[in-house]
């Protein structure tokens, strides 16, 4: 028999890893279709997992950053893509 705490809010353990992905939207997913939820009581289940958790929030929170560098990096890599080319094509033109 093992020590290991049981969610507060009954979360299963599939939103739960997905909360440490941080990935809220797909928690909330889960929560909807396994609990029968509709989006705003299920949206309030893992807001109150997320209080409960204030290690896991730290997590999500640092997660969601880590995914806004990652398209903002994209977001640079095209719009110098696309510098270069509308800049060979000018030079093509001319």
């Amino acid at each position: 028999m093992t020590n290991e705490p049981t969610p507060p809010s009954g979360l299963s353990p599939a939103a739960i890893a997905a909360l440490w992905k941080g990935q809220m939207i797909e928690a909330i997913k889960v929560v909807r279709q396994e609990q029968n939820l509709g989006l705003k009581e299920a949206k309030d289940a893992v807001d109150a997992y997320l209080k409960a958790q204030p290690d896991l929030k730290k997590r999500m929170a640092m997660a969601q950053a880590e995914q806004k560098q990652g398209c903002v990096r994209w977001l640079v890599v095209v719009v110098i893509l696309l510098a270069l080319a509308a800049y060979w094509l000018w030079t093509r033109g001319a």
